[in-house]
């Protein structure tokens, strides 16, 4: 994991190996500074000499400077190197997730992918900060600390030899009880993102059925849940900060007796014991000392605090499509005929039961095909197939004569064109919206296409028409606007193959006619299939699918199927004749 993590420094390895090299040259001042203090005060002040004042006041000031600017550089590089890291880490992250297969996205939720690349990102560029600063500072200044605090007085030293492994101890015992509370509280996360996620998609829903109490409820549960395990984790953690102050006074008296008494028996002679100077640079070094094992404590922490954001994060980045294009792949589609041999299908969360059995159909290009069946029926999932949005389980999907898998997926795709009943506007003008279907179309083919597609008379209506700024996800037009602005995005790509899933439902039955014929004049050498819950906008197809239970019940035309096919008359009764009831 660390090893993967690592790799994502790239263009910043400069600035993440500085970080620590900086970081030496301040120690090393930190270091020499209690000792140059001991000097001046043992050789100067209290040997009244001015000039060894002047002298060892000099080092002092310019060390504390070299210090200070180490550590500023130090600084710098870190943030420049752990900010580097965390965009790489989002870049990795999200440009792999692009490339996720329906079956991919399905193993991760919307919110716990952003929760990944937000959150989770954040706890690791810390880490990574802290690590490059404090894992080295800490560990040299220990070092340093303990052989300049030895070679003044070892006896005395030997304080900290017992103060270590009480804190190794207590540090340990911290780590242990809250990692497992990290690593739980993330996926609470990822809870509550959703649910805040799913009310503001859902708002109109909410309101419209006054159920605020409801979701503010569903929000305070999720909310205390995280609530009670950070109050639980930092429980934990706090009993860091008195322990370590415990170890820190606890030496600082024990130095200062024991020292006081070599004082008095040497009679303030070095060469006998120990002088005010040393016994002072002594107190430095335990602070010194005892500081560097609580940044190291801190660092021991944050690690733990970020391995669960970590593990988050690498299961995104190794997490590779099932569905990839083929070497030697094929990039030219003949034309839009579509061939399903017995080909059967099955979600891997739901395999319990086959979503498509025994799937065979034969679709030449440039047919116009309905698709019928009830809800659970395998409608959208048999669509799904034809661009390898997700691959069969049994048997073969051809388009063009030729297997799909046997096809470039970019090319593949690019023949084939999707409207949904749930389509996806993105924040952006009209304009920019329609150009996702073809980036070099000009003002003409747009209002072309939309002309077409039934949109540019409320097009027109709007005051800046075709420079209308689009909120995202569509939330300023109405649902038929955004279907019949999808099905013109769609027309622009001109594509062998085009799927309307259900994407005329928010239509009136006038428009939806003068839309399907338009497909006739625009675009007659493409296939077109229709998913419909109305006969209505099917009744005129060469070819209609009646899928049941994931099974083909009956093909044929609208004549063919009323006469022999009782869930197409049924259908088509209740659509027809339900007002004669009344």
């Amino acid at each position: 994991m660390i090893k993967k993590l690592a790799a994502r420094v790239r263009q910043y390895k400069r600035q993440a190996i500085l970080t620590p090299l900086f970081m030496v040259g301040e120690v090393a001042m930190e270091a020499l500074i209690p000792l140059v203090m001991s000097w001046l005060i043992d050789r100067g002040v209290e040997a009244g000499n001015m000039g060894q004042i002047f002298l060892y006041g000099g080092v002092l000031i310019l060390t504390a400077l070299i210090s200070l600017l180490s550590g500023t550089m130090s600084g710098r590089m870190a943030a420049v190197s752990s900010a580097g890291f965390a965009r790489n880490l989002r870049h990795d992250m999200y440009y792999n997730i692009q490339d996720f297969s329906f079956s991919n996205i399905d193993k991760f939720s919307t919110s716990s992918i952003i929760t990944r690349l937000t959150t989770d990102v954040t706890n690791v560029q810390n880490a990574f900060q802290m690590i490059l600063r404090m894992a080295v500072r800490a560990p040299l200044t220990l070092i340093f600390s303990i052989i300049m605090a030895f070679t003044i007085n070892a006896r005395i030293s030997l304080v900290f030899v017992f103060t270590m492994p009480v804190l190794a101890l207590g540090i340990a015992t911290i780590m242990t009880r809250t990692h497992p509370i990290f690593k739980r509280v993330f996926k609470t996360y990822d809870k509550l993102n959703n649910v805040v996620q799913e009310n503001l998609r859902g708002v109109r829903v909410v309101k419209s059925f006054v159920r605020e109490d409801y979701e503010e409820k569903k929000f305070n549960t999720i909310s205390e849940s995280i609530y009670t395990d950070f109050v639980h984790a930092e429980k934990n953690l706090a009993f860091n900060g008195p322990l370590m102050m415990t170890c820190i006074f606890g030496c600082t008296l024990v130095i200062s007796w024991l020292g006081a008494k070599a004082i008095i028996a040497s009679g303030n002679n070095p060469a006998l014991g120990l002088t005010t100077g040393q016994l002072m640079s002594l107190i430095t070094y335990v602070i010194q000392i005892l500081g560097s094992l609580m940044m190291v404590s801190m660092v021991f922490l944050m690690i733990t605090m970020s391995r669960a954001s970590a593990q988050r994060i690498v299961e995104v980045l190794d997490e590779k499509t099932d569905i990839t294009s083929p070497e030697n792949a094929r990039t030219e589609i003949a034309d839009g005929s579509i061939d399903f041999d017995h080909v059967s299908f099955s979600y891997a969360s739901r395999s319990e039961r086959a979503t498509l059995e025994d799937i065979d159909l034969h679709i030449p290009s440039g047919a116009v095909v309905g698709i019928l069946g009830g809800t659970g029926s395998g409608k959208s999932t048999l669509v799904q197939l034809i661009p390898r949005l997700y691959d069969v389980s049994g048997g073969c999907v051809r388009v063009g004569g030729e297997d799909v898998r046997s096809y470039d997926l970019t090319a593949l795709r690019e023949s084939v064109a999707m409207v949904l009943q749930k389509n996806e506007l993105f924040s952006g003008t009209i304009k920019d919206n329609l150009r996702w279907g073809n980036e070099q179309a000009t003002d003409e083919d747009i209002m072309e296409a939309c002309r077409l597609a039934q949109a540019d008379p409320f097009i027109q209506d709007f005051p800046d028409k075709y420079d209308t700024w689009i909120e995202q996800g569509g939330t300023n037009v109405s649902g038929g606007q955004k279907q019949r602005l999808c099905i013109a995005r769609a027309l622009l790509k001109k594509p062998k193959i085009l799927i309307l899933d259900d994407s005329t439902s928010a239509v009136d039955t006038r428009t939806d006619a003068l839309i399907r014929a338009g497909f006739r004049s625009y675009i007659p050498d493409t296939t077109k299939l229709i998913i419909a819950q109305r006969v209505a906008s099917v009744k005129d197809a060469d070819l209609i699918i009646v899928l049941d239970n994931g099974r083909v019940v009956d093909t044929g035309t609208h004549e063919e199927l009323l006469a022999r096919c009782e869930i197409y008359r049924e259908v088509h009764d209740s659509q027809t004749k339900g007002g004669e009831d009344q």
